[in-house]
C-alpha cells in the first residue's frame, strides 16, 4: 500500500487517512522503514476500508437538507433532526428540534446556535486552562474562520473557528491547550509539545481528528 510517511518527535506510529484517500504514517525518528512497513500491513484491511468508502471521504461534503431524519454533528457525536409543527427557533436535548416554517433559514439558525455554544464552552475552557497552565491572554473571540481551527496573535489574542463545537470535547479541550501553549513557548519545540501534553494526554489523537475532520472548515454549515 502506497503511503507518505512523516518522521516526528512522536513516541508511536500513527495512521490517518486524508480527505483525498491518502494514508499518512507519521513515525517516530530513527524508526527503521521495515517496522513502519510491517505496522502499515497490521493495519492493511482497516486502510483498504478507510481509503475506499466514498460516504467518508466525498470529494463534496454531504449537504445537510434539515429534514426529519437528517444527523448534525455535535460534541463528536452525530444528533438527530426533527422537525415538529409550533417550535420556534433551534432546540437541542438529546436531538435537534427545529419547526417546518424555520428550514429555509436553518443553515442561519444552526449557524447561530452553534456559534453561541462554542462561545459559551470555549471561553470557559481557555478561562480554566489559562489559570492551569499560567497563561494570560487578552481575548478570546468565536468566528467564522476559512482556513483554520484556531490561532493566536502577537496580541494575545485567541481565535477560534466556532465549528469547533462539533468536535469531541477532548479535541475542542487540545486546540484550546494548544493556542495557549503558544503564549509560553511561541515555537513547536519539546517544551511545547510537554505543556501541551501534561493539560491533554490525548493530545496525538485530537491531532489526528483535526487532521481527518479538516472538511467541516470548507462547508457553508
Amino acid at each position: 500500500m502506497d503511503y507518505k510517511l512523516i518522521y516526528s518527535k512522536r513516541r508511536t506510529i500513527g495512521l490517518t487517512v486524508e480527505r483525498d484517500s491518502q494514508v499518512v504514517v507519521r513515525a517516530p525518528h530513527g524508526m527503521s522503514e521495515a517496522h513502519i512497513r510491517q505496522a502499515v500491513e497490521a493495519k492493511k484491511l482497516w486502510l483498504f476500508g478507510k481509503t475506499n468508502h466514498a460516504q467518508k471521504y466525498p470529494s463534496i461534503p454531504h449537504q445537510k437538507e434539515f429534514v426529519t431524519g437528517e444527523t448534525l454533528l455535535y460534541l463528536g457525536r452525530n444528533w438527530r433532526l426533527e422537525v415538529v409543527l409550533g417550535q420556534e427557533g433551534v432546540e437541542f436535548h438529546s436531538k435537534f428540534v427545529i419547526g417546518p416554517q424555520s428550514q429555509d433559514q436553518a443553515g442561519e439558525l444552526f449557524r447561530a446556535w452553534y456559534k453561541l455554544r462554542a462561545e459559551e464552552r470555549l471561553k470557559t475552557r481557555v478561562r480554566h486552562f489559562a489559570k492551569t497552565m499560567g497563561a494570560t491572554y487578552n481575548q478570546v473571540q468565536v468566528s467564522d474562520l476559512k482556513y483554520r481551527w484556531g490561532s493566536c496573535t502577537p496580541s494575545n489574542n485567541l481565535n477560534f473557528n466556532w465549528r469547533i463545537i462539533k468536535a469531541p470535547t477532548y479535541v475542542i479541550d487540545y486546540l484550546i491547550v494548544h493556542e495557549l501553549a503558544h503564549l509560553l513557548e511561541p515555537n513547536h519545540t519539546p517544551r511545547f509539545w510537554n505543556i501541551v501534553a501534561v493539560q491533554v494526554p490525548r493530545y496525538e489523537q485530537a491531532k489526528d481528528w483535526l487532521r481527518e475532520h479538516g472538511n467541516l472548515i470548507e462547508v457553508d454549515f
